[in-house]
């Protein structure tokens, strides 16, 4: 009977080892299991976490990459502003240029036309009609050239009687001009003269000038505020001094009749007021 026991005891035993040692390699085939998956998981939550990070770094990169685009489009925005603002001004500003240069440009048309219509009312209502007496304008100026022989004797600086009928329609003419300067020229030839009442061809030119001025003055009532007197000499011949025709050509006194400088701008300045009156 012991026997028996004893061996079912050690049945019993051998029995309940081989079934803890099954379930010892179920579970230590569970715990593989479990483990595998738990290092798949962790491999997974670190590529996570680092995809994570990479997020993170690319969010805070795109919101400074925006900031500053919002930042340079408030720039751009302001630079784009002024920069309209400044272009506009220049714009108005070249504008008015533009129109004070045509203010000006008609305004100098207008003086000149002026001028033009004082030249043809000398030839017209004066009666300059003799081939020795020259009247032009140049550069705006009006110039009447007199012919020695009209003026004066050969070498004399004395105003012939002749003379004074043709300088009492130049008087005519300044007297009518009151805000007008008249500069007498008195031109030579190159023939050398030495008295003893001259030096030279400048001592000749400035007498000449002088004795004019002198006339229209004292005979003629002229203003002598308006008066000039100038010698030239032979230094400004209108050609060359080759022949006896060209010498007495180059003997001539020239009156010059023109405006003030001052009052010439004052003319100016006032067209273009006036001008900017018209235009508005």
């Amino acid at each position: 009977m012991k026997k028996v026991v004893l061996g079912l005891s050690v049945l019993a035993i051998l029995l309940s080892s081989c079934g803890t040692k099954k379930k010892i390699a179920a579970l230590e085939s569970k715990n593989k299991e479990v483990q595998d998956l738990l290092n798949t998981c962790t491999v997974k939550l670190n590529s996570t976490l680092a995809e994570k990070n990479a997020l993170a770094n690319q969010i805070e990169f795109l919101k400074k990459n925006n900031s500053d685009l919002i930042d340079n489009m408030g720039n751009l925005t302001m630079l784009s502003s002024k920069g309209a603002d400044n272009l506009e001004k220049s714009l108005e500003s070249l504008k008015e240029k533009d129109l004070k240069i045509s203010r000006l440009q008609d305004a100098i048309t207008k003086k000149d036309s002026v001028t033009l219509a004082l030249v043809k009312s000398i030839k017209k209502e004066v009666g300059f009609d003799d081939p020795d007496i020259e009247v032009n304008v140049e550069k705006g100026v009006v110039f009447i050239s007199i012919a020695d022989k009209l003026l004066f004797k050969s070498g004399s600086y004395q105003v012939s009687d002749k003379a004074k009928g043709i300088l009492a329609k130049v008087a005519k003419i300044i007297n009518s001009k009151p805000d007008f300067e008249c500069m007498v020229e008195g031109h030579t030839d190159n023939v050398p003269i030495k008295t003893s009442m001259m030096e030279d061809n400048w001592d000749l030119s400035v007498k000449r000038a002088t004795s004019i001025v002198r006339l229209l003055q004292k005979d003629l009532g002229v203003n002598p505020k308006q008066l000039i007197a100038a010698g030239r000499s032979e230094y400004i011949p209108l050609v060359d001094n080759t022949s006896v025709e060209n010498k007495a050509r180059n003997r001539r006194t020239r009156i010059v009749i023109l405006p003030k400088i001052d009052q010439f701008y004052d003319m100016i300045e006032k067209e273009m007021k006036n001008l900017a009156n018209e235009g508005k």
